[in-house]
């Protein structure tokens, strides 16, 4: 297949699947294998594409970013435990990502993780939400720091490739009695400072040895999924409130089975 063409297929499903519960460096790792991906980056191409997914929170969402830094200069409660939290969300993946680089890259060309990961982590969202019903807090601003905490090392899980950093994270804040919407919200809002790190991060360690065929796949896959995730959000939110997470779990363990089977057929 023509290159171009998988880098904006493999953008178009790092845009789709990065919010959504199912794993979106899941998909990439098995896209990239189904599509035939030569990837020269030493991995930073499926890190930083996502990225530009991020970034269409901010566009989305930059109103309640404004007028978080607004409060920030007046010291409000309000903004200041909203930073706080995201900060607090944040920290454990920075400190761990850190350290442990060398392993999460090396699960990066490990297809059978990712689709066993997809399996477990949907009969795991099933679980968890028949079970996490006491709701204790309603909005990014209300949560204790504690919990925002809690659900940074959660998110860890997220390292390991087909886990899902969206699903790691809203699932964790649903078990510390966050209510859904807000669960996805924070989970939005702290996807910015981690994928921000882990981008510079695989930049850094990556970069000197990236060629300009590597820079422009990477600019192309990052622009592709920053417009569609941007579309994705919204459509996320709606079906979340509505139906909850279990329609993603399910998709989750019928991906995973498919990949398996793909991944042993001779």
């Amino acid at each position: 297949m023509n290159d171009l063409l998988t880098v904006i297929l493999l953008g178009i499903v790092e845009g789709l699947t990065e919010f959504i519960p199912v794993s979106s460096t899941g998909h990439l790792v098995l896209a990239g294998a189904l599509l035939g991906f030569k990837d020269g980056s030493g991995g930073a191409f499926d890190i930083v594409i996502q990225l530009g997914a991020i970034l269409s929170v901010i566009v989305l969402y930059w109103r309640r970013f404004l007028d978080v830094a607004v409060g920030l200069f007046s010291w409000k409660n309000g903004p200041v435990a909203f930073v706080r939290n995201i900060l607090l969300g944040f920290l454990p993946s920075a400190v761990i990502g850190a350290l442990a680089y060398k392993v999460i890259k090396t699960m990066l060309d490990a297809p059978a993780v990712v689709a066993w990961a997809l399996i477990l982590g949907g009969i795991a969202i099933l679980v968890i939400e028949k079970m996490a019903k006491t709701i204790r807090t309603e909005s990014v601003e209300g949560m204790n720091w504690r919990t925002a905490l809690g659900i940074g090392f959660i998110q860890c899980l997220s390292m390991i490739p087909g886990v899902s950093r969206s699903g790691a994270t809203i699932m964790g804040a649903l078990m510390l009695g966050v209510e859904r919407k807000t669960a996805a919200e924070f989970s939005f809002f702290v996807a910015v400072p981690t994928m921000m790190g882990a981008t510079s991060l695989a930049l850094y360690k990556e970069g000197a040895a990236l060629a300009a065929a590597d820079i422009s796949n990477i600019a192309i896959g990052f622009v592709i999924s920053f417009i569609v995730a941007a579309i994705v959000i919204k459509g996320f939110l709606a079906v979340v409130t509505r139906y909850g997470f279990a329609p993603f779990a399910w998709y989750r363990i019928l991906i995973g089975i498919v990949a398996l089977i793909w991944l042993n057929t001779p």
